[in-house]
């Protein structure tokens, strides 16, 4: 998908990353607020045992607001950005950054997607502290089925965890009759599959 870029950033040339290009890195200072025109960007953040949680991805015309946290309250980034696919953006830097944020146009969609933004979050860790890792990735296969076409690494990405630990549940999942698992593509069974997700979705029970 291909936005153009609002009228803030028009004084801006494009800038093209290749997928796979480190965008910022957690510690770094903020280099400007990104207008993404083009691609998909994820924002995680990593710890130090080699887990990741994956915060939010950046699409055209959303928000980042990792880089407006970082600008609002001149800290450095508190998370790392990178480029899921070839992405074509504009950067505009602190100070234009300041001075747009004077203007209602620009600053009250911003801050109302930085609300949304923040919102999401809250229910990532609630979904972190209170459901058990079996019952999101039955969440997440249900919102991306019938037919999710992704890896293991790629769901522990999304998941927060490991992939042997997503290969186990997957496995788990196969032997109840839920789903069937081929390279890059995870099925639902449309009767069992989807009655025992659900279930498993929904169920209250201590995380793990």
């Amino acid at each position: 998908m291909t936005q153009t870029a609002p009228t803030p950033w028009l004084s801006y040339p494009d800038i093209t990353v290749p997928a796979g290009h480190v965008l910022f890195s957690e510690h770094q200072a903020c280099q400007g607020f990104p207008w993404v025109v083009k691609g998909q960007i994820k924002v995680y953040k990593a710890f130090p045992n080699g887990r990741e949680v994956l915060l939010y991805h950046l699409q055209p015309g959303e928000a980042c607001i990792a880089s407006l946290a970082s600008l609002f309250g001149g800290q450095p980034y508190q998370a790392s950005a990178v480029a899921q696919t070839e992405v074509v953006l504009r950067l505009m830097p602190p100070a234009g950054f300041l001075k747009a944020m004077a203007e209602p146009d620009f600053r009250e969609p911003l801050l109302a997607q930085f609300g949304q933004r923040l919102a999401d979050l809250m229910a990532l860790i609630d979904a972190l502290f209170t459901h058990r890792l079996d019952q999101r990735l039955a969440a997440w296969l249900l919102a991306h089925g019938p037919e999710c076409h992704t890896t293991h690494q790629q769901l522990a990405d999304e998941l927060g965890t490991v992939r042997e630990i997503i290969t186990r549940l997957l496995r788990q999942f196969t032997l109840q009759g839920w789903v069937s698992v081929e390279r890059g593509c995870i099925r639902i069974d449309p009767a069992q599959g989807l009655t025992g997700l659900q279930h498993l979705a929904q169920t209250s029970d201590t995380p793990r």
